[in-house]
């Protein structure tokens, strides 16, 4: 199993710089992007819930991994791309309207399932084994969020950055 941990600031337009550590070594960088001002402006009206896209860079500074939020014609999902094999993933809601959204994972020879939880482990699962699991933990003195991740299977094609960006895009911020 591999832990990764990293704080948070409450603001969700934040564009800084949120290092990502297993075991204190930095390992990786999050960022949340906005391809140009005019949709950093425009996502203000909108609580910013609407513009949103998180890239995962490497130590070195080059982008491994993306999620952004797609919003057309009434629908809502998430296309996600590794940038290291050029795989794309969708993330959509299912049954939003029979009662409570399930969050699903597709890609090539990938279906994965997200068990979002509000105040507990949320878990990405395959085949119903937990594969993964992702914790915020607010902290109302400091005005953060602490949050954890925890990779409970090491063979995975999938690796921390593939989690970390969905998570934040999927699960901190959401629909």
């Amino acid at each position: 199993m591999k832990t990764y941990s990293y704080e948070l600031t409450t603001q969700l337009n934040s564009t800084e710089d949120i290092h990502v550590f297993e075991e204190g070594k930095h390992v990786y960088t999050i960022n949340r992007v906005y391809d140009n001002g005019l949709k950093k402006l425009v996502d203000g009206y909108f609580d910013y819930r609407y513009f949103l896209k998180y890239v995962v860079k490497n130590t070195t500074g080059e982008p491994v991994f993306m999620c952004k939020k797609v919003q057309r014609k009434g629908r809502l999902w998430f296309e996600a791309t590794d940038y290291r094999t050029n795989e794309q993933y969708m993330i959509n809601y299912e049954n939003w309207r029979i009662g409570v959204p399930e969050l699903f994972i597709k890609g090539e020879g990938l279906d994965m399932k997200i068990d979002k939880e509000m105040e507990d482990w949320s878990n990405f699962l395959i085949e119903e084994t937990i594969v993964a699991r992702w914790l915020p933990v607010y902290n109302e003195e400091a005005q953060t969020f602490t949050i954890t991740l925890e990779q409970l299977q090491e063979n995975l094609k999938q690796d921390a950055a593939f989690f970390l960006a969905i998570a934040q895009a999927t699960l901190f911020i959401g629909a």
